[in-house]
């Protein structure tokens, strides 16, 4: 069986402190969900799939240890991220001028789920790609659990799949049969996608050198994948999969790795 390396998403730090502040406990804690998600996508059988989940939410919280704040009391940077978010997935900007008086306007309008989202993705996001220490520090705990395994799959959720992306990029010594992103907002503009190291060009990224396959899998109704599909935005992606997973729940590693997407791509490494 190929090995699988798993790259976690956003909102991800409680996992830190039920651990007792332990990265390592946290990344177990998370190795054992996705591998019970996935195998019941793929219908059971012989496993452990995963190797190991690298864990970075820890990098991402404040000087206090707090991970989130509610989106009203966001930091500029967030809420920055907020203001363009929120534009992506529908809001205009009816107001002009302060950045607070928007975000009001716009947490007024969205449902409880979209704001919970938001509450976690915004400080997630801007604390990534503002802060060049902590994303460097995101980078090194990919690399290095891709350097203990040298997986043949790297999977990829949500923030996690920007964090992939710019890792396997930085190491170019970094080799990866198959890169699967399951709701990934790399293409996300005036969020992500112009924040990108290295910088798209002529508004095209690229598939990262080390890579030789990259499969996108996003559903219909996730807003964190807006776009859903990414070969308008990068070149070398060779697989798009849109999926209907739960409109209550369409964000989750859970839905994604349960939903069956994932069988056909993964089928030639689980092969024993």
């Amino acid at each position: 069986m190929g090995a699988i390396v798993g790259v976690h998403g956003i909102g991800k730090y409680k996992y830190y402190r039920q651990a007792g502040n332990s990265a390592v406990g946290a990344a177990e804690a998370m190795r054992l969900k996705w591998d019970r998600y996935l195998g019941a996508g793929l219908g059971g059988g012989a496993g452990p799939y995963i190797k190991e989940v690298a864990y970075f939410s820890h990098h991402l919280v404040d000087a206090k240890g707090e991970a989130v704040k509610a989106v009203a009391k966001m930091e500029e940077p967030a809420q920055q991220v907020f203001a363009a978010w929120a534009r992506e997935v529908g809001f205009g900007e009816p107001i002009t001028g302060a950045l607070k008086a928007f975000t009001s306007w716009v947490l007024e309008r969205l449902d409880g789920r979209a704001a919970a989202f938001a509450a976690l993705f915004c400080p997630e996001v801007a604390a990534y790609l503002t802060d060049q220490a902590r994303r460097e520090r995101c980078q090194r705990e990919v690399a290095e659990a891709v350097r203990r395994h040298h997986p043949k799959v790297l999977i990829a959720h949500s923030l996690g799949s920007v964090v992939a992306y710019e890792t396997l990029w930085a190491n170019p010594d970094l080799e990866i049969d198959l890169l699967i992103t399951l709701g990934s907002p790399l293409g996300m503009r005036n969020v992500v996608f112009e924040r990108l190291l290295p910088a798209p060009i002529n508004g095209r990224g690229e598939r990262p050198k080390g890579v030789r396959r990259w499969v996108n899998i996003a559903d219909k109704d996730d807003i964190a994948a807006i776009p859903p599909g990414l070969r308008d935005s990068f070149t070398g992606v060779d697989q798009e999969l849109q999926v209907n997973l739960d409109w209550l729940d369409f964000h989750t590693a859970e839905k994604y790795l349960g939903c069956g997407a994932l069988n056909e791509p993964l089928r030639p490494y689980l092969a024993v």
